[in-house]
Parts: structure tokens; C-alpha cells; sequence
């Protein structure tokens, strides 16, 4: 097992300081990105006693597992010789972690700032606290708004006729736009997976990541999962993170997916009726932007099924 850093000098430790944190990053031809996330992890752990890093590379064809094998971080790679998706990554590294490690789950477009790891780890104590997500910043410094509602009928037909940003801003949409709850945190119904933290407790109850999804939706199906439990997704913004990422908007095969997933996601937990009214909304939403973008246009060749 390769550890990063050192164990910490303040004593005694707390259940949580004892349990390892492990950094679970999943790549697909992420060169570009991947060295400054191994950069930041050493800031981004401070103050966190026990800690490995493990990259799940689905079958990149560029240096990705070069790079995170030569960096000096000392990071553990799992190759899965195949393009398995996100799911099938993590789950591949909470294999080879067992069931009493705690997992940070990264995107490689991720960023730790310093601490952020601990400030995290601080609520793993709590057993009604079953995922921890921290603040996301974009690189120009501002808070990514990346609080979201389950997907309803009322958050789906907000976002397409008014718009996602009108609809955050009235607070009908799916992305949540609340000053108070970006600047104080407190619980969530789901937030982007780019970065969370998996304690050992909800690994336990909860189970594997379900890889039909292969990529987008994953975290919305766990998220629920966990919250089915009893146990509560929390925003703790005293933990920041800068996200360089969003390749979907200008990748029509992501838009497609995504729409795709979401549709699926969609279905699994409601009647053929309601099914049909959510995906209808996003034709009409769609229709309504075709002209904009052709992420637009793949989005909505996706709903229809095209």
C-alpha cells in the first residue's frame, strides 16, 4: 500500500484519523489534467494521518498511467484494461481498498486546495452523515453552483421553459441557487460527483456503484441510495476544491449520454406516464435551443431517440 505524507503529531486521534482516506481518481486520456491534480493532493491532505492514493485508468491511451506512476505522490494504479466507466472504476478501487477505508472520489480535473481533504474528514464522525461533498470553485475563483434537486416533472419542465438559470434562480430547477446554503452548507439532496467522500459506514450499507450508467447519473443513483439509508449528503463549503471541467458541453456524444442517463435514471423510479412527461420536457426544452449549440442538437436527437 503506498502512503502519501506522514502520520499527523497531534494526538490522540480521533475514530476518524485512525480509519485511512483514500483518494480514488478515476482517468480516460487524462494527461492534460491529471499531473495538477497529483500536484495538489499533498496541500489538499494536510492534516489528514493516514492516506493512499489509488488512479482507476480505463484503458487511456495517452500517458496517463505514466504520469501517475512516475509522479511522486506515490500513487497505487489500477489498470482495467477497458473503458469500464466511472462506476466500474470506483468500484474496482473500493475492491482493492476492503470495506473500512473512507474514499475521496475525484475527477482528474479536480484541484485540492489546502485542507480540504480534512475539513471533509471532520464529518465522517457523524453516523447520520452518509456522503460529504465540499465546495467547488471555478477556476476564475467563484463557487461552481453544483447543489442539485432530484429530478422531478416540476424541476425538468422549469429548466426547459424558463431556462436553467432562471429556474435555479426561483428555485424550481434542478440546480440549486442558494446563496445562504453555498456560504453556511448543511444537507443536500445530491450534489456533482466530481469530488465526494464515501465513508466506510455508507460503502458498507450501500454497496457498489451501479456501472449500467457507465458515465453521468451514477452519482444522482448512489446519492439516493445513501439517502434511502436514512443517512444525509452534506455540503461543508469550509472545504474547497477548483474544477476545471464541463467537456460535455462541447462533446455531443457526453450531451447525448447524459441525456440518455438521465432519462434512464428517470424511468427506474417512476411510472410510464411521468416518464413520458420528463421526456418530453427535455424535447421541448431542447427544441427550443436547437438552433444555439450542437450539444443542443444532440441532446435533443438523445430524448427523441434518434
Amino acid at each position: 500500500m503506498n502512503l502519501i505524507g506522514q502520520h499527523s503529531s497531534r494526538s490522540p486521534e480521533t475514530a476518524e484519523e485512525q480509519q485511512l482516506l483514500a483518494a480514488v481518481i478515476v482517468t480516460y486520456n487524462s494527461a492534460g489534467v491529471l499531473p495538477g491534480l497529483l500536484d495538489s493532493l499533498s496541500q489538499g491532505f494536510e492534516g489528514v494521518a493516514r492516506r493512499e492514493v489509488i488512479v482507476v485508468d480505463n484503458a487511456s491511451q495517452d500517458d496517463s498511467v505514466a504520469l501517475a506512476l512516475a509522479h511522486p505522490i506515490g500513487a497505487k494504479v489500477i489498470p482495467m484494461g477497458r473503458n469500464a466507466g466511472y462506476a466500474a472504476a470506483i468500484n474496482a478501487a473500493a475492491a482493492q481498498l476492503g470495506p473500512d477505508a473512507n474514499m475521496l472520489i475525484l475527477n482528474p480535473d479536480i484541484r485540492l486546495l489546502r485542507g480540504c481533504a480534512r475539513a471533509l474528514q471532520e464529518y465522517l464522525s457523524d453516523p447520520s452523515v452518509g456522503i460529504v461533498v465540499p465546495q467547488i470553485l471555478d477556476e476564475d475563483g467563484s463557487y461552481a453552483k453544483s447543489l442539485r434537486r432530484e429530478p422531478s416533472l416540476v424541476t425538468a419542465w422549469s429548466d426547459a421553459l424558463l431556462g436553467t438559470r432562471l429556474a435555479a434562480r426561483i428555485g424550481t430547477g434542478e440546480i440549486v441557487d442558494d446563496p445562504a446554503l453555498y456560504q453556511s452548507g448543511g444537507p443536500v439532496e445530491w450534489a456533482t460527483g466530481a469530488i465526494l467522500v464515501v465513508p466506510a459506514a455508507t460503502r458498507r450499507k450501500v454497496g457498489n456503484w451501479d456501472e449500467s450508467f457507465f458515465l453521468y447519473s451514477e452519482e444522482v443513483d448512489y446519492l439516493r441510495r445513501v439517502r434511502a439509508t436514512g443517512a444525509s449528503v452534506v455540503y461543508v463549503p469550509q472545504a474547497q476544491a477548483v474544477h476545471i471541467g464541463g467537456e460535455y458541453h462541447d462533446n455531443v456524444f457526453l450531451t447525448a449520454l447524459m441525456t440518455n442517463n438521465r432519462i434512464r435514471y428517470y424511468r427506474r423510479h417512476h411510472k410510464m406516464v411521468a416518464t413520458a412527461l420528463f421526456r418530453l420536457s427535455i424535447i421541448v426544452g431542447e427544441t427550443m435551443r436547437v438552433t444555439l449549440s450542437s450539444g443542443h442538437r444532440a441532446a435533443l436527437r438523445a430524448a427523441l431517440g434518434l
